[in-house]
């Protein structure tokens, strides 16, 4: 009876690796599309910047425009004055009349020269301004030729990769049913807590392949006997002890680099489980 408990525990925890392998086929697929969407969005955020600096830079050429015309509407209305202050010369009764008028045409003449100095000053600010018109221009070109080059990549890999997500949330509806609620549970709840999704893991030479600590020799064979759940004390995940996972006697311990290639017999697919 004890024996038979024993090995119905083993097939649970069994069912439960198989669950742990289609989760990490369909993440890696995730990983296959990496940052693009990431990018994408960096460089949509980017585009919209350099067309709102596209807009400032237009507004603030609009804005110099209309002063250079009201400049003009200076200019225009002070050789007014000079016209009148001229025909006013010709009726003075006194040199002091005189002084006044020639003082009035001299005030003019040089709000004309002021005038005419500042549109020639918000011209070259005009031209300043287009520059950098210009290259915001061709950056936001730049920037929608980036946009499209990384949309069709994402296209591309989705295309590639939408078949075999499918087939494989497939297997896993049916690999769900094949778990136990209780391990299904704490399962979830440790692959949710974890940075690389890895909820049950093997031990590598001596070591935890989840979190890299090294597990007592005691623990070990507890794992080895699949009579009963071990949890990792260092990181909470479940050890499974699988026949394609032998220690090294040299219990070397395994970089955080280095990944553990588990061959799934059912379809011979290859996966890698890494930190």
């Amino acid at each position: 009876m004890k024996h038979a408990a024993e090995k119905l525990f083993a097939d649970r925890l069994e069912a439960l690796y198989n669950l742990q392998v289609i989760d990490t086929n369909l993440d890696e697929i995730k990983k296959v599309l990496g940052a693009l969407p990431e990018e994408i969005m960096d460089i949509e955020d980017e585009h919209i910047q350099y067309q709102n600096q596209e807009k400032e830079w237009i507004e603030k050429i609009q804005e110099i425009q209309n002063q250079i015309i009201t400049y003009r509407e200076g200019i225009k209305s002070s050789e007014k004055l000079i016209k009148k202050y001229e025909e006013q010369l010709m009726n003075i009764r006194n040199d002091r009349e005189y002084s006044a008028i020639i003082k009035e045409i001299e005030t003019q003449s040089l709000e004309i020269q002021i005038c005419e100095k500042r549109i020639q000053e918000k011209y070259l600010s005009i031209e300043q301004i287009k520059q950098g018109l210009e290259k915001t221009e061709n950056l936001i070109v730049a920037c929608l030729e980036r946009l499209k080059s990384k949309q069709d990549e994402l296209y591309s890999i989705v295309a590639e990769s939408e078949s075999s997500e499918t087939e494989w949330k497939q297997k896993r509806e049916t690999a769900v049913k094949k778990v136990d609620a209780i391990l299904l549970k704490a399962y979830d709840r440790i692959r949710n807590n974890t940075s690389n999704g890895l909820a049950i893991v093997n031990i590598i030479k001596g070591y935890c392949n989840g979190c890299f600590n090294m597990i007592p020799p005691q623990k070990r064979s507890e794992v080895r006997e699949k009579k009963k759940m071990i949890i990792c004390e260092h990181c909470g995940r479940i050890f499974y002890d699988d026949i394609n996972s032998e220690e090294d006697a040299s219990g070397e311990k395994p970089t955080r680099r280095k990944r553990k290639t588990i061959e799934k017999k059912e379809d011979n697919t290859i996966i890698n489980l890494d930190e």
